[in-house]
């Protein structure tokens, strides 16, 4: 495939990855989110802008009467099962008040009157009339009584509803009853309601809130549709989130004992539920209807309560009659801020190192909350796991190809260098990023010579064998200085070692590791001399010794050779000048021969000796050469 100049080599294969991390992301994301696979992760961060939100508004449409303890202490004789005189007192003073609908959240398999003659008393009337106030209230329209979803011995799902004598004095009959189940996500929170959980108009399956708001609003539950504060609602079987105006207790609650006094309509409290739908509920402390919702998820320093029953269903009337509840933000916005984060995350991955890439993505994550959280507050759901996921995908996916790259690039540079560079040396080329240039660059560095004192004799008085184990014995200790230096072995020469630093990976300070290393060489050399006494003694060799020759200047640095064989190498004046450099140890009479060129960009620190002006085949001008002292 034929690409443009711009996308060639190195180049192309970076706007790949990049593109491949990218895509992999968003795939992995957007899929992950699509299939409800972030659903539990995403409810966690939901859970927690509704803690640190706090109360967010006061309820306009719905109220709770509470038959709290208070309540409770006012008829502690009497049992709940026959409360329906007390429900009526409280029912005709909310009527009386203004209150729009009222739904009762206790349900009652049996009727009073009914029990009444299961005992069978002597007063019959009592038995005859004892629901009498509480059908009456029944009968007026504008009450909704609850029906439960119960599952059967045999696993099947059926209605349980009110006993029949209640339904024949309602206007709708079994239409006049709200389904009050909860039904909470997996991890047992109830964040959301069904307006309708049996789609069937034939069969009350209308839920509690829907039905208390259509009373409300004068609605028919047999309709196909409705529409509350611009909100569509379709007879469908849809979860709706529910907009919590607050953790438990927000909600506008009233204590049914204040209802039931004979000045309750002057009472400032019982005032303010005009206009509203109510719901009688239990709200005592013993209550087993409590539930937890977003507030009740751990978070240090905020209460954790359940919140009852009546409140869920207050909250989800008021939804429903106001419109407001959390919004999932457009796709058209949410995705393409998506899009902008992760390329410019991934092109950070792509050139940090894995450690710092790291710690972009953390604040990165971190950083969407912000947004996040403050659109909440607006009721709009940005949502947080597709980020979290995006980010963490985009930098595994970056590190996989970093450490693949990075393997197939060692394996690359241990092939062209051998075994003449370091670990560390190999480890920074890939970590720069910067290979080196095998067509040929011009580059300054330093260049080191060093060969065998005498080696001609001692070879003469050695056996092959014994040449070839000697030369083995010293190239392993004197190649140690060269290589934790950083530099790069380039060849051996007979005797001679030659050796380049500053290339293949650049060092600003290459001239100072090559003084370092020569003097580390001298001090292997120094103590290679018992190993040449120990095991060639009485041979009649002269005493160990080698030459040391370090200069600085710009040679060509490439991949030079035959198509069969070639080596990355140096070339020109500078490793002519250091090959002659080796020789002047001679006539010094010294180890280390360095130029003023190579003394001066090593630093301070570097211990010299003699001094001597010499002239290399090839250049006009002479070399200022400095003896090197041990450190």
């Amino acid at each position: 495939m034929l690409r443009p100049q711009w996308m060639s080599g190195e180049r192309f294969r970076k706007v790949w990855q990049f593109l491949a991390v990218t895509v992999l992301a968003l795939v992995v994301s957007l899929g992950s989110e699509r299939l409800g696979w972030l659903q539990d992760y995403e409810n966690i961060f939901y859970d927690y802008w509704h803690q640190i939100a706090g109360k967010r508004r006061d309820a306009q449409h719905a109220a709770v009467i509470a038959v709290d303890d208070d309540t409770l202490l006012q008829y502690k004789d009497d049992p709940l099962a026959f409360w329906q005189p007390i429900f009526a007192v409280a029912m005709q003073n909310l009527t009386d008040a203004g209150v729009k609908s009222i739904g009762l959240d206790f349900i009652y398999a049996v009727s009073a009157e009914a029990w009444l003659r299961k005992l069978k008393l002597p007063d019959s009337e009592v038995s005859r009339n004892y629901d009498a106030p509480f059908r009456g209230q029944l009968a007026q329209g504008n009450k909704i009584l609850i029906a439960q979803l119960v599952e059967t011995s045999q696993g099947d799902m059926e209605v349980m509803g009110p006993p029949p004598e209640h339904l024949l004095m309602m206007p709708n009959g079994a239409h006049d009853t709200g389904i009050a189940n909860h039904f909470p996500d997996n991890d047992k929170l109830v964040r959301t309601f069904y307006p309708v959980v049996i789609p069937d108009k034939e069969f009350p399956g209308v839920g509690l809130a829907m039905q208390l708001a259509l009373r409300a609003t004068g609605g028919d539950s047999h309709a196909d549709g409705w529409t509350f504060a611009g909100e569509s609602f379709s007879r469908q079987r849809e979860r709706r989130r529910i907009g919590f105006v607050g953790p438990p207790g927000s909600m506008l609650t009233v204590s049914m004992h204040r209802l039931l006094k004979a000045d309750a309509l002057d009472d400032p409290e019982v005032k303010k539920l005009k206009g509203r739908s109510v719901i009688i509920a239990p709200n005592n402390i013993g209550t087993s209807d409590r539930h937890f919702s977003p507030y009740s998820r751990v978070l240090p320093g905020f209460d954790n309560e359940p919140m009852t029953g009546g409140e869920i269903h207050a909250n989800a009337i008021e939804t429903i009659m106001s419109g407001i509840y959390p919004r999932a933000l457009s796709h058209w916005v949410a995705w393409p801020g998506l899009v902008l984060v992760l390329v410019f995350v991934v092109t950070l991955f792509l050139r940090m190192h894995p450690a710092a890439g790291l710690g972009v993505g953390l604040a990165f994550s971190g950083a969407v909350l912000i947004p996040a959280f403050a659109l909440f507050q607006k009721d709009l759901l940005l949502t947080v796991a597709p980020f979290h996921v995006a980010l963490a995908t985009a930098y595994l996916a970056t590190l996989a190809l970093r450490l693949t790259g990075e393997e197939r690039q060692r394996a690359q540079l241990k092939s062209m260098f051998g075994q003449y560079v370091s670990d560390v040396v190999v480890d920074k080329i890939i970590a720069d990023g910067q290979r080196p240039n095998l067509s040929g660059e011009k580059l300054e560095v330093t260049v080191l010579f060093s060969d065998i004192r005498n080696f001609t004799t001692i070879s003469e008085k050695l056996d092959a064998e014994e040449v070839v184990e000697m030369l083995n014995a010293y190239f392993g200790l004197t190649c140690e200085p060269i290589l934790e230096q950083g530099g790069m072995v380039n060849k051996f020469i007979g005797d001679a070692v030659m050796a380049v630093f500053g290339s293949p990976v650049h060092y600003d300070d290459h001239a100072r590791r090559a003084v370092l290393a020569a003097q580390g060489m001298a001090r292997e050399a120094e103590g290679f001399k018992a190993w040449m006494k120990q095991r060639f003694p009485d041979r009649g060799l002269p005493e160990f010794a080698i030459g040391i020759g370090v200069h600085t200047g710009p040679a060509v640095m490439g991949d030079i050779g035959s198509v069969k064989r070639r080596e990355f190498t140096a070339i020109g004046d500078t490793v002519n000048a250091a090959s002659r450099l080796e020789g002047v140890t001679k006539e010094l009479g010294c180890v280390i021969a360095a130029s003023a060129a190579a003394i001066t960009a090593a630093g301070g620190g570097i211990r010299t000796g003699r001094r001597q002006v010499v002239h290399v085949k090839g250049k006009a001008e002479p070399i200022e050469v400095f003896e090197v002292l041990s450190d």
